[in-house]
């Protein structure tokens, strides 16, 4: 039923009598408009009575924030009508069709003289008090005679109808109650409230209006506590909302409807649903709400927005997807400035590592580290929660170094605990907190570093925390825990029973103090279990591992299959059952242990460290004690290394990773032992390449020839390029970068890509013939490598020590070395450092005795077995190509200047092996293979050298016979060859690095430095800056052929991790350069002039009649070099020179 009949009025237009006059009234503004229901409206407008039949209305303007409203509304009336002016001021609660006249803020008359004094000015007109304050209206009067336009103004027709009666009293009641809160004015509202939804059914177009207000009068009794019904008015709201749908005038005030509904649920039934709920509409809402409006304040102020936030917050951590869905909700409820955006980033923060908590994601971690940095640098000193946000930063950073293994994360943390502690003085409610948490980490870097320092800070940490916790207190048992593990850890190192006896009883009673379905039942549990398996191995009371078992098994039926502390619960339980073998000699146990193993290791929701770790300690064991998984365990740790290397965006931060394994350095070797000693030499050839130079196989990766794939499939090739292309400029800027959160942001960035990338792989090997593409290579892929001669690889294991030869066809031939020991080969590369020491201080007539003796050595022990099996069993004919591929100790040691310095007894002198082989070196098979994919075409060659004799200021001593090389060097190269040089003021960093990438063939001489501690840094030097390897690796120059480096130490790799060959020769290599002249050891330059003239004479002798320069030559040049100079070069030089490649 429609009970306001709108229709436009204009008045006629009369003769110029007074009685004929007009008036025009101008509605500007409102002021102090106070609703008096406490409800909010859609808005407010005047009514102004025209005569006994209509009424004018003014546009419903919105309520501003200050409780005022700008109309600018015009009407002009007949004088004579009635003989006062009647106002009301009305709040309106739609803004698209309204149902009644809306609540009256108030009502005034006054004469029409009186409206008229104030001449042509405006003027207030004040309405009764509301609240306590006096609300009124800015008008401005005038006489006019003629009827203009009405600026839009409507006249409604004042029809009366129970529909609009009964709303109308009920706005009145309600607001009387709401005035003297009393009980029969709001069962009064609620009756007519409900008269009016009895004559609006479903389908009814106010049906929405009506829903609403008797949702709003049962509210406003449940608020005063004179109605317990609650959900009716919930529901009545939510019905009226589901009738406003988006883009509907009144959707908005709907959605404030409801929250303030579940709110106030919320608040006295503590329903989590209420306010997650409420939570999600203020997340719609609040972007609909116009600044500067009454209801923008009211919505987004404490008693809105910000109590949902409040009560968001304290819910529980939910780490599931709805869980941190609702977290990021609430945190963009909170823009930059708000006051609680610090404490809900804190929530999203934990809640994302609550999730990596249980299903292992580093992306989680990595976002939780993000936002805990937001959140601390949002909480400056002085701000009351920084110690918590300090605190759960550094949890974050805790668990991605055990995940990652990265120390700077721990420093970081330590730091940040620090710096909480310091916040939490003797007294304050969480000092036992920030005790624990030092204390943890301290024991972790104790057992990273060793430092007994940090053990015994923990231990006192944790005690001083415990005196905080004293019976009855709700974290003792945490922090007798924490008080138990670390005195366990001392007891491994320093082995005092009495700290380990401490640690069982401390554990037992933080578990009975812990309830059962305690979160963190599961690591004491663990904890215990490890402690009771080391007393068993000293008292093998059978009693204590029979519980560790247990307890395990325990432990495991508490976590769900992914969570990622099962890792734990396996190497638990293999402890135990390897702790029960090692006493009781029960193969079962033995079969046990390896089984946890490989179940811990291949639990992918645990960090890559930790299983690296677990696969590790499994090799070890496997090989101690003659199990047949060693084999499996040693491909699971080079597996689990691989995957975690490729996890990190640079070069450097990847060896560093690589690096922080300790101990594990001579798994390659030992791997490839294992399969000699298992009898399956191809296997052992597969696993020395696969453990041995991962850094080179790693950054390769990106840069794999596909002309086969293009071939096949076109749109799969070009796909991988560009990723690979976009992982390789994200690994290079992140290298550069060294704000902590921008790094973590990077190297976020760098996982997401590499997923792609791993993602294009995958669906490449989907392609029939491609089925191993970028997989470590199989035997039969490697034997390529042998296509023009044998490749030696030299196994220098704790296990044995011999030789595997890869031929051209067939199997591979085992070489024993029974005389040869790891210690041995240790022993030797060090008595070679010094003999070469001593040499170089010695004039270049004298014998090099020492020399000799060592080369006689490496001749006898090492390298005549192996000549024996390539004449004998090869049937290798003299001055055929040999590859040299050493491992472990056999990098350090000159192979390829082996002599037997004998005489035979006809008088003739015993061949060394460069009398019978043309050796050279490949630092892996694969990089021997790579370099023979990418021979291109042939393009027409440019010979460029590069000469640095005047390094500058601290950088090294003048080299004085640079510039004659180079003239020497610049008369034997080729005419047909385009020849330039750039030496002095112009052999910069920058003119090197461009020359490197414009010409196929290059010498360079200068100053070479190796870098022991970080090989990546090993250099050229140049006039400005340094030419790093770092710089050489990010270059791709397929089309170069030959480089011979006149400079130290350009093919000596580095002592933490010899089998990666990580030097400045293996580094153009990579690069494009398929054949390298490079150095073992320091180069006198004043002697190397000779070996290069000699080179270049035997290099280019075919060339210089027009023949082809070509670089597979180099080696067959070398070795007739060093021939060539034996009377006038010391024997420490000639062998300083070795060649590397095709």
């Amino acid at each position: 039923m429609m009970c306001v009949v709108p229709d436009l009025f204009r008045p006629t237009i009369a003769g110029s009598s007074l009685e004929e006059r007009y008036i025009r009234l101008e509605v500007i503004s409102g002021k102090n408009l106070r609703i008096p229901s406490w409800r909010i409206p859609a808005g407010i407008y005047v009514s102004i009575d025209v005569d006994s039949r209509r009424r004018w209305k003014s546009a419903i303007s919105v309520l501003l924030s200050d409780k005022s409203v700008v109309w600018g509304d015009t009407i002009t009336l007949p004088s004579h009508p009635s003989p006062a002016l009647s106002a009301e001021i009305r709040a309106s609660y739609e803004l698209g069709r309204m149902l009644g006249g809306g609540e009256v803020i108030g009502e005034v008359q006054m004469s029409w003289d009186e409206l008229l004094d104030h001449g042509d000015h405006p003027f207030d007109l004040f309405f009764p008090a509301v609240r306590g304050v006096q609300p009124s209206i800015t008008l401005k009067a005038a006489v006019v005679h003629a009827c203009g336009d009405q600026n839009g103004a409507l006249f409604d027709s004042l029809v009366d109808c129970d529909i609009a009666r009964d709303i109308d009293v009920g706005y009145a009641r309600l607001a009387k109650y709401v005035r003297n809160r009393r009980v029969p004015d709001l069962n009064d509202a609620v009756k007519h409230f409900q008269l009016v939804l009895n004559q609006c059914p479903v389908g009814h177009p106010d049906r929405a209006t009506a829903l609403t207000n008797l949702a709003w009068v049962l509210l406003k009794g449940y608020i005063r506590n004179d109605l317990e019904d609650i959900d009716t008015a919930t529901s009545l709201f939510r019905d009226a909302l589901a009738l406003r749908p988006q883009h509907h005038p009144d959707h908005l005030l709907s959605l404030y409807n409801l929250t303030e509904a579940l709110t106030w649920r919320h608040s006295r039934k503590r329903t989590a649903g209420d306010v997650r709920e409420a939570a999600q509409l203020y997340h719609e809402l609040l972007p609909l709400c116009t600044e500067g409006t009454y209801f923008r304040s009211i919505t987004a102020g404490k008693k809105g927005v910000d109590y949902v936030i409040d009560e968001c917050s304290d819910l529980p951590t939910d780490a599931s997807d709805e869980g941190i869905h609702l977290r990021r909700v609430v945190l963009e409820l909170c823009p930059l400035g708000h006051r609680l955006r610090p404490r809900t980033l804190d929530e999203l923060a934990r809640a994302v590592k609550a999730r990596f908590d249980q299903h292992g994601s580093v992306d989680d971690l990595d976002t939780s580290i993000q936002l805990g940095r937001e959140t601390v640098s949002l909480s400056p000193e002085g701000h009351a929660d920084r110690d918590t946000y300090l605190n759960n930063l550094a949890h974050s950073l805790m668990s991605r170094f055990k995940h990652q293994d990265n120390t700077n994360d721990l420093d970081e943390a330590i730091t940040l605990y620090e710096e909480a502690l310091h916040l939490c003085s003797v007294g304050h409610e969480s000092r036992d907190c920030s005790l624990d948490n030092l204390g943890g980490a301290l024991v972790d870097r104790f057992n990273e570093r060793g430092d007994i320092d940090d053990m015994t800070r923990a231990i006192s940490l944790y005690r001083d925390a415990l005196r905080l916790c004293p019976p009855g207190h709700l974290r003792r048992d945490t922090t007798l825990n924490n008080l138990a593990l670390a005195l366990q850890n001392r007891y491994d190192k320093s082995q005092v029973r009495k700290d380990l006896n401490e640690a069982i009883d401390q554990y037992r009673e933080s578990l009975r103090l812990k309830r059962l379905d305690h979160p963190e039942r599961h690591k004491t549990l663990l904890n215990l279990s490890s402690a009771l398996c080391s007393r068993f191995m000293k008292t093998q009371k059978t009693e204590d591992v029979e519980e560790a078992i247990a307890i395990c098994q325990e432990s495991l039926v508490a976590l769900s299959s992914l969570h990622p502390d099962r890792y734990f619960s396996y190497m638990c339980l293999q402890e135990a059952y390897l702790s029960r073998y090692q006493i009781l000699h029960d193969l079962a146990y033995l079969s046990l242990a390896m089984e946890n193993f490989r179940l811990a290791s291949r639990h992918s929701t645990q960090g890559f460290p930790e299983r690296i770790i677990g696969a590790f300690n499994w090799t070890v064991a496997a090989e101690q004690h003659g199990h047949g998984s060693a084999l499996e365990a040693y491909s699971t740790f080079f597996e689990l290394l691989d995957a975690h290397l490729t996890t990190r965006s640079s070069a450097t931060s990847r060896r560093e990773a690589a690096a922080a394994f300790n101990g594990v350095r001579s798994l390659p070797v030992d791997a490839a032992s294992c399969a000699i000693r298992n009898g399956n030499l191809r296997h052992a050839v597969e696993l020395a390449e696969q453990g041995r130079g991962q850094q080179w196989s790693l950054a390769s990766r990106l840069r794999t020839p596909v002309d086969d794939l293009e071939s096949a499939n076109p749109a799969l090739a070009h796909n991988y390029l560009e990723l690979s292309k976009l992982v390789s400029n994200a690994a290079q800027s992140s290298a550069t970068i060294s704000d902590r959160a921008a790094a973590d942001r990077a190297a976020t960035g760098y996982r997401r890509l590499t997923r792609q990338w791993e993602a294009a792989v995958a669906e490449i090997r989907d392609v029939p013939t491609f089925s191993r593409f970028l997989l470590p290579p199989l035997y039969a892929d490697l034997q390529a490598a042998a296509r023009q001669g044998p490749v030696i690889i030299l196994i220098a294991s704790q296990y044995s020590c011999s030789a595997v030869i890869v031929p051209t066809s067939g199997d591979p031939h085992h070489v024993p070395l029974p005389s040869v020991t790891l210690v041995d080969l240790t022993n030797l590369k060090d008595r070679f450092a010094r003999a070469i020491r001593h040499a170089s201080a010695l004039g270049p007539k004298v014998p090099r005795n020492d020399l000799i003796v060592l080369l006689r050595t490496v001749w006898d022990e090492i390298m005549l077995p192996i000549v024996n099996v390539l004449r004998h069993d090869l049937s290798l004919k003299y001055y055929s190509r040999i590859w040299l591929c050493p491992t472990a100790a056999f990098t350090s040691i000159p192979l390829h200047a082996a002599h037997p310095f004998r005489t035979n007894p006809d008088g003739s002198k015993e061949p060394c092996l460069e009398d019978l082989y043309i050796c050279s070196y490949t630092p892996t098979l694969s990089a021997l293979v790579r370099s023979r994919q990418i021979m291109k075409k042939r393009v027409t060659p440019s010979f460029m050298t590069i000469g640095q004799g005047q390094p500058g200021a601290g950088k090294g001593k003048a080299l004085l016979a640079v510039d004659s090389e180079l003239e020497l060097v610049h008369k034997l190269v080729p005419a047909t060859a385009k020849h330039t040089t750039i030496s002095g003021d112009a052999a910069t960093r920058i003119g090197a690095l461009e020359a490197l990438q414009e010409n196929t063939w290059v010498h360079l001489a200068c100053h070479g430095k190796q870098d022991p501690k970080q090989p990546y840094n090993s250099h050229f030097v140049m006039r400005d800056e340094d030419l790093t390897l770092l710089d050489i690796m990010e270059k791709d120059i397929p089309h170069a052929e030959f480089a011979f480096l006149s400079a130290c130490h350009t093919a000596a790799g580095d002592e933490e991790t010899p089998d990666e060959v990580i030097h400045l020769a293996a580094g153009l290599q990579f690069s494009g350069f398929k054949s390298v002249i490079g150095t073992l050891w320091q180069v006198d330059d004043s002697v190397a002039k000779h070996i290069v003239k000699a080179f270049y004479e035997n290099m280019f002798r075919d060339s210089k009649d027009g023949g082809v320069m070509d670089c597979t030559k180099a080696a067959w040049a070398l070795n007739r070099a060093t021939h060539a100079v034996k009377t006038t070069v010391p024997l420490e030089q000639r062998m300083v020179f070795v060649h590397i490649g095709v």
